[in-house]
């Protein structure tokens, strides 16, 4: 017997970890590398709702709380703390950007997302934004990258705004923001 203590996963436990460890900004899960402790029964849902054991948490303070710890390994979604590191399911993006900001204009502009737990993230050759279309339907999805390699997908009310603000640029209907452009759909597919 190794006299190390074993650690059940459970939303509490983590939520008391990262309390206990808590600092101003962002935990710097970047840094932590605990042993896997298993997979919780925790899932974000396409439109942003985190639910446990198949219920919402209904909890905005503690969804935010659980959203400081995430973090993508290897295509994996989990929450780490210095202790533990639990695996949790995605359904597609862990966050969505519900809103954005335009500063200045045309190649000057400069677009602040923010999502549903209160990040921001200016999109930049840093934080990237990208559409993905579905092969079937050819429906967008965009997204925006948030911090490490974790995104944002962008809800609908956002994207229309955003194609307002579009413009061409070597064959790409897109937009600005930080002097990158970023591609939406080529000019020619346009109708």
């Amino acid at each position: 017997m190794s006299g190390q203590k074993t650690v059940t996963p459970s939303a509490e436990n983590l939520a008391a970890s990262i309390t206990a460890a808590k600092t101003r900004g962002l935990p710097p899960v970047h840094l932590w590398n605990p042993p896997f402790c298993g997979d919780l029964d925790m899932r974000i849902g396409r439109d942003g709702t985190w639910f446990y054991e198949g219920t919402p948490i209904g909890r905005p303070g503690l969804v935010k709380l659980f959203s400081s710890i995430l973090k993508k390994e290897e295509g994996r979604y989990f929450l780490v703390t210095p202790v533990e590191k639990v695996g949790i399911t995605v359904d597609d993006a862990p966050f969505v950007a519900v809103d954005f900001e335009v500063s200045g204009r045309g190649e000057d502009q400069v677009l602040t997302f923010e999502t549903q737990v209160g990040d921001r993230a200016v999109a930049s050759a840093d934080l990237p934004l990208r559409v993905a279309r579905d092969a079937g339907t050819g429906e967008p999805s965009p997204y925006v990258r948030v911090r490490a390699n974790l995104e944002a997908l962008i809800d609908r009310k956002s994207f229309y705004r955003l194609v307002d603000l579009g413009a061409h640029h070597d064959g790409w209907f897109g937009v600005w923001s930080a002097g990158v452009f970023f591609r939406i759909i080529a000019s020619d597919e346009l109708p």
